[in-house]
């Protein structure tokens, strides 16, 4: 007979951000748990408020399934002695596994007798195992942490209640000083402590106190009620699923309504009225059915319908306040002139060890023109690049983006507007901040990609050269993404910009703010982003081998990974890669480079090999580089058969590797082909 089990820790209210994740991290944590300890279940539920995080176990085995397992020792002859008794050995090996040489048996493997032990442990009813709970609650981790009283052990937040129940029974244990039971807090304000009658009846207990534990239903109540605001209203509410997941990590019982402003308030840019609502306030932004922004926002109250009116009123008196204060910058800022703001970035710093905000654009205008001119961007481009470049960090001054940093390129750009200048310009202030996430949007202009690249590369190449370098997860400068955004950008455009040319000629500029410095360090944490992009379904061997060719065009990189491993289903491969493998081995043997002598050739294939290389052109098309390669596999497998390249005589030996280094060299553009796997 099956059993549920519920496991329920009542904590502080946790951020927001940490709550899906963490509940996610149990469920995935208890049925590791379940299963190491050899106990069958039908499925795992979630549930989780910011003060909680539970799980449900359906049909949970009553015992674990008994196991039977064999163990091979020793070879019998190591294992008896010259009288047939058994040896130290055999004795040793049984005793390690709790049996005895009464429990051996001999069985034959490829011609051999070996000891054989067969081991069998009954299984223990699940009550005996639920202590180990405790261990997948404080194995979670969490991105921060932290001590509460005078104790020594640490959590998300503070730890208030253990709740672990197999049906209706109630388990003892402790965890951070908290002893275990069946009781659980109701809402902070509407609810109070309940008993949890069971592991069946756990939403239902949470029901009474106004908690509502299914992050799904939660959910649906906040969907339904908006649809009913919808409806009454004649309104549309646009649905940010980001915002919706924070909102309803927020909360315990939702209760919807909607609010209004003041229409003269639709007067300032939009972008700043849905900052203040979305991300100040957390509320979802209303518009008609043509998408244009109405004055009303949609809130989602902590609580009950009762004296809800005054709920609304307190979130409109917020909101106005906000909502003034933008209307007072939006009104001064343009009294603003971009020049004298650009001249104050002087005496900002952009980092304490790396110097001003200016200092920062003046080098990132450089590397801008560089890109432009790599890039092959129009006369009237590069003039937009230089523009924009001299001046796209003056919004930083404004008081909008003072006090919503949020907007901060956003406003840049629509003040750049109403400034006169041009749209390339002003659309690059804002776009050069892309992507503002890992995986988030990039720029579409030119212009825009260009300065987005500039200045994140000077961000990374600064802090490198002061030191200041991301190791294992701590990056609080952003760096990674910072350099994710930089291959994301390039590959995008499509740009054949050679990363690790570009960054020797960044390292040969002249700055009087800032010297360059840590090169490889650089070249290397490119490289991991670019890895970051390939493909994870690529074999590691081939992303390597691409890695570490001569090539550090990003586009390329991608491309030829993708490439090879499509290649690899196909039975030619394995002969192609093998033959360009042993090129690559013995070139690198080479110790000095040369230039091949056509008239120490002794046999026809010397003479075929060198042909094959001359006429070997690789081109744009990645695609017939790689055939053109393979297809050199025959030529170089009868100059092996046929040649002796470490021959005795110098000059032969040091001909025939500058022979294998001049293929070698034309095809490490595309791989490192001895770091592919063909085994």
């Amino acid at each position: 007979m099956t059993k549920n089990l519920l496991v329920e820790l009542g904590l502080e209210e946790m951020p927001a951000y940490v709550v899906t994740p963490s509940m996610k991290q149990l469920r995935d944590k208890m049925a590791a748990f379940l299963t190491d300890n050899r106990l069958t279940f039908d499925k795992i539920e979630m549930f989780s408020t910011p003060r909680r995080l539970a799980v449900r176990v359906s049909n949970l085995s009553e015992k674990q399934t008994d196991l039977t397992e064999d163990f091979k020792g020793p070879s019998k002859k190591i294992a008896l002695d010259v009288d047939g008794h058994f040896t130290k050995a055999a004795q040793g090996f049984v005793r390690g596994k709790g049996l005895t040489v009464e429990d051996i048996t001999f069985r034959e493997v490829k011609g051999e007798e070996y000891v054989y032990v067969t081991k069998q442990e009954i299984g223990k009813p699940v009550e005996e195992l639920i202590d180990g709970v405790t261990d997948v609650l404080t194995s979670l981790s969490f991105p921060v942490n932290m001590h509460w009283g005078t104790n020594t052990f640490e959590y998300i937040r503070p730890v208030h209640t253990l709740t672990v129940l197999l049906d209706d029974e109630s388990f003892l244990m402790n965890l951070f000083d908290i002893e275990s039971g069946r009781t659980s807090r109701g809402h902070r304000f509407l609810g109070h402590e309940v008993k949890i009658q069971s592991a069946d009846s756990y939403e239902e207990d949470l029901r009474e106190v106004f908690v509502i534990a299914s992050p799904m239903e939660r959910e649906n109540m906040i969907l339904d009620q908006i649809k009913e605001i919808e409806r009454m209203h004649n309104v549309h509410v646009e649905i940010d699923e980001n915002l919706l997941d924070e909102v309803l990590n927020l909360i315990e019982y939702p209760t919807a309504f909607i609010g209004r402003f003041d229409d003269r308030y639709l007067d300032v840019p939009e972008e700043v009225l849905v900052t203040s609502m979305k991300v100040n306030q957390r509320y979802f932004v209303v518009r008609n059915e043509n998408g244009k922004l109405l004055p009303y926002f949609v809130s989602v109250r902590n609580g009950n319908a009762e004296h809800l009116e005054n709920v609304v009123k307190g979130n409109q008196k917020v909101l106005v306040a906000r909502l003034e204060d933008a209307e007072f910058f939006w009104r001064e800022d343009q009294r603003l002139i971009i020049s004298d703001l650009v001249d104050k970035l002087k005496h900002v710093t952009f980092h304490e060890k790396i110097g001003s905000l200016a200092e920062h654009m003046e080098r990132t205008a450089k590397i801008a023109a560089l890109l432009a001119e790599k890039a092959h961007l129009s006369t009237r481009e590069v003039k937009d690049v230089a523009r924009a470049a001299s001046i796209y960090k003056f919004d930083l001054l404004t008081g909008m983006v003072g006090e919503f940093d949020e907007l901060q390129g956003i406003m840049g750009e629509k003040y750049a507007l109403l400034a006169g200048e041009n749209t390339a310009v002003a659309r690059a202030i804002r776009e050069h901040y892309l992507p503002t996430a890992s995986d988030g949007e990039l720029p579409d202009t030119k212009v825009g990609a260009i300065l987005a690249i500039a200045d994140k590369i000077d961000t990374i190449l600064s802090f490198f050269s002061v030191g200041l370098i991301p190791s294992g997860s701590n990056d609080p400068y952003a760096l990674r993404r910072a350099t994710q955004g930089v291959v994301r950008v390039l590959d995008k455009f499509g740009w054949h910009i050679a990363l690790d040319e570009l960054v020797d000629q960044l390292y040969a500029l002249q700055f009087d703010s800032l010297t360059y410095s840590n090169k490889e360090q650089v070249l290397d944490f490119f490289r991991a982003r670019i890895e970051k992009m390939i493909d994870s379904d690529i074999p590691k061997d081939i992303v390597t081998a691409v890695l570490n060719s001569s090539t550090f065009v990003v586009r390329d990189l991608v491309e030829v990974a993708a490439l090879l491993a499509e290649k690899a289903q196909e039975d030619s491969f394995k002969p192609a890669v093998e033959s360009l493998a042993r090129v690559f081995n013995l070139a690198e043997k080479a110790e000095a480079v040369s230039v091949v002598d056509e008239s120490l050739f002794e046999n026809e294939e010397e003479k075929e090999l060198h042909t094959a290389i001359e006429h070997l052109t690789l081109s744009d098309d990645l695609a017939d580089n790689i055939e053109q390669l393979f297809a050199l596999s025959p030529v170089i497998d009868a100059f092996f058969d046929n040649t002796m390249v470490m021959a005795e005589d110098e000059a032969i030996r040091a001909n025939r590797l500058a022979l294998l280094v001049a293929l070698m060299t034309k095809a490490k553009k595309v791989a490192q082909f001895n770091q592919i796997n063909t085994k």
